[in-house]
């Protein structure tokens, strides 16, 4: 038996898993948070200083947690940038999350390379706030010296496992991560240089994209690291994804995504063409608006929390009795409707009680995601069974309505920390092709996840007729929205 550790540095904490390399069981596991102050308002920063990961990386490892480790995974928050300057050192605070002051930024950039399609075709995806490219955009026109200055760009995983390293001359990435940066093509295998320039004004040095089973190097002490890769793919790796599979995730927002042997090319623009931590592809498609408008219900019914909010949806019935809720409180972006407002159909003298509402946001949430996982098979993406994630996969009327509405098995796996997971799992394939004892291509099986298994069964034909309800009022008050 091997021990390997997973490191997940999320927007909030630092989490470590310890486990052991030929079963991934976690034999001892530490935790710290980010030494973050908030914003006035409360909410995420924007800016971070990247040693504020190493600090809380820190803590987190204390107490002799890593001790007799062999190799090292690292997970990180997606969408961050860190600008290094020529010395290696930071131009400025890391770049961090969906970044509202980088929208304009996204915009130019979109219309600077000929339009959404353009994009779609380059690299995979469309600018959106979040993305590096759009903060390379934002940063030179907001702050044009740090932009002068930037000479090498690196994302959280990246600069997290160099410092490990050492600072060696070599930096390194993975696919998945390079994936979601916007100048790099998951179809092609290649950077774009030529969309840095654009956004930037001038080239940078990039990270060199290693495989998935690939080690970035090894620390002064000895220690094996891995390529590393970001929180979406590490958490497919850590649940053990394979064809076939999906994961909804719910949070404020929602996304569907899927394991796919290609990338794709929307030209629409609403799937995000990632690739994972295997040397295969995850196809996204988000949506604004999930649990959002579960709390949105719940405040508007008087309710204080999301579980009373599904207990009082069980006491309806699917359909809700005909009312239909289009969840797009936010505008939405799956279908791409920016600047419209949610819906309430189906009012009628019978349909106007509580329980009818609050069943019909569940509804509503979930016939959204459904459109979302509906456009990922429309492009050939297998979906026999969908892992349902987030505290609000937990509600009985989440569970009680998903098998259904989205057509296949769905599970709902034991809460825990599966980015850690699936980086430990990356540092154990790493360690044992190292030894020889592991192929490149073929990852070490792990005892899969704790989970609950839900079958839509007698529900299914149910399901369909509340999610035709559902098209039906869609259809009607926005119609045409899913054509490209």
């Amino acid at each position: 038996m091997g021990i390997v550790a997973g490191l997940d540095s999320s927007p909030d904490f630092t989490r470590i898993v310890v486990c052991d390399t030929d079963t991934g069981s976690v034999l001892r596991q530490g935790y710290a948070p980010h030494p973050v102050e908030n914003t006035q308002g409360g909410g995420r920063p924007a800016d971070v200083d990247p040693q504020a990961w190493l600090l809380s990386l820190g803590e987190a490892a204390g107490g002799g947690l890593l001790e007799g480790v062999q190799a090292i995974g690292v997970s990180a928050q997606q969408n961050t940038l860190v600008p290094i300057d020529a010395q290696g050192a930071t131009v400025r605070p890391a770049l961090v999350g969906g970044d509202r002051r980088a929208q304009v930024a996204a915009a130019d950039l979109v219309d600077a390379l000929g339009g959404r399609e353009a994009w779609a075709q380059a690299v995979g995806c469309v600018p959106q706030a979040s993305l590096p490219v759009t903060k390379l955009r934002w940063l030179a026109k907001s702050e044009p010296e740090a932009a002068r200055r930037t000479a090498l760009l690196l994302q959280a995983h990246d600069w997290l496992v160099w410092q490990l390293l050492g600072r060696p001359p070599r930096r390194t990435t993975d696919r998945g991560g390079a994936s979601g940066t916007g100048y790099w093509s998951a179809a092609t295998g290649a950077y774009r240089p030529d969309l840095v320039e654009l956004a930037l004004g001038h080239q940078a040095a990039l990270p060199d994209v290693i495989g998935p089973a690939e080690a970035a190097g090894t620390t002064p002490e000895g220690l094996l690291i891995s390529a590393g890769t970001g929180e979406t793919m590490a958490a497919a790796f850590g649940l053990g994804l394979g064809l076939g599979d999906a994961v909804v995730s719910l949070g404020a927002s929602g996304s569907a995504m899927a394991v796919h042997p290609e990338a794709l090319v929307d030209r629409a623009g609403m799937i995000t063409s990632l690739a994972d931590a295997t040397g295969m592809h995850l196809p996204v498609v988000t949506t604004l608006n999930a649990v959002r408008a579960l709390r949105g219900t719940a405040e508007l019914l008087g309710l204080p929390d999301l579980e009373a909010l599904s207990d009082l949806a069980m006491k309806s019935t699917p359909g809700s009795h005909g009312l239909v809720l289009l969840p797009y409180l936010e505008g939405e972006r799956t279908p791409s409707l920016p600047h419209t407002a949610g819906t309430l159909a189906g009012l009628r003298r019978e349909s106007m009680k509580p329980e009818h509402l609050a069943r019909a946001s569940f509804e509503g949430m979930l016939c959204g995601l459904a459109d979302a996982l509906d456009v990922l098979r429309g492009r050939g993406v297998e979906v026999r069974r969908v892992f349902l994630l987030g505290p609000a996969a937990e509600l009985p009327a989440v569970q009680a309505a998903a098998p259904s509405l989205f057509g296949a098995q769905v599970v709902v796996p034991q809460p825990a920390d599966y980015a850690a997971i699936g980086a430990a799992r990356q540092a154990a394939w790493a360690l044992g092709v190292s030894q020889g004892t592991l192929d490149p291509r073929t990852p070490p099986v792990w005892q899969g996840a704790v989970a609950q298994v839900l079958e839509p069964g007698e529900e299914l034909a149910v399901g369909q007729a509340v999610r035709q309800q559902y098209v039906s009022v869609r259809e009607q008050i926005h119609p045409g929205a899913f054509q490209a």
